[in-house]
């Protein structure tokens, strides 16, 4: 990895990412004039220029893939690739100083709608007894949670829930979380006993989350919105 100050930022499969320099950085880049933004390749020895900016008129080499932002100085990728997930540069320079600013941008697969499957049902000494699967067909790096009412039979971190409730009290209502750095969703199970009907679906909760850094939180905001749809619930024969 080159030197110089650099930050992680999170892009979303599809979706359009912003890089932004700080503040300062802007400064000077408007008082030197000249700036640069290059990302790393296959090759270490060499970089890929994308953009090279001189007193105020831009040079974009992937005009349609980028779009360069001159009121900042930040470069935003229209539509967010898993080759664009590399370490971006940006330098401004005049005579032998120059300021650089790294961006390691990290992508990820959004999460799909998650589904819950009864995997096992037993009905002994007047307590129903279940176990539980969430799982999602899509997304990175994806994380399962429980929780709901009650708390202490609903909360557990993985993708397996076993449930155990009187089979003539109160039926617990279960949520499972499948979430990633990008995106988060939600699949709501409520038993109707140890009967073999399945419950209707659940629609998924939206992703809230505060970002790590301010370039992040630009990144998230314009592309890591989760859309809406259905989960589906499956049970034994």
């Amino acid at each position: 990895m080159a030197h110089g100050k650099w930050e992680t930022v999170l892009g979303t499969l599809g979706k359009a990412t912003r890089l932004k320099i700080p503040l300062e950085l802007q400064n000077l880049s408007l008082q030197f004039g000249v700036a640069t933004w290059k990302r790393d390749t296959a090759d270490p020895q060499n970089k890929e220029v994308l953009l090279q900016y001189s007193h105020g008129s831009p040079t974009n080499y992937l005009e349609g893939r980028m779009q360069f932002h001159s009121r900042d100085f930040s470069l935003e990728i229209l539509n967010t690739s898993r080759q664009d997930g590399q370490l971006y540069e940006y330098a401004t320079r005049k005579g032998q100083q120059e300021r650089v600013w790294q961006i390691l941008l990290e992508v990820y697969e959004p999460v799909s709608p998650p589904s819950i499957e009864v995997l096992s049902r037993a009905l002994a000494n007047g307590s129903c007894r279940l176990t539980l699967n969430c799982s999602a067909e899509r997304g990175d790096s994806i994380a399962y949670s429980w929780a709901g009412t009650p708390p202490r039979l609903c909360a557990r971190n993985g993708s397996l829930l076993q449930l155990s409730f009187p089979q003539h009290g109160a039926d617990p209502s279960c949520s499972c979380r499948a979430s990633n750095p990008v995106s988060s969703l939600l699949a709501t199970f409520r038993p109707s006993g140890c009967s073999q009907r399945p419950p209707g679906p659940a629609p998924p909760a939206p992703f809230a989350s505060s970002s790590s850094s301010s370039s992040s939180s630009s990144s998230s905001s314009s592309s890591s919105s989760s859309s809406s749809s259905s989960s589906s619930f499956l049970l034994p024969q």
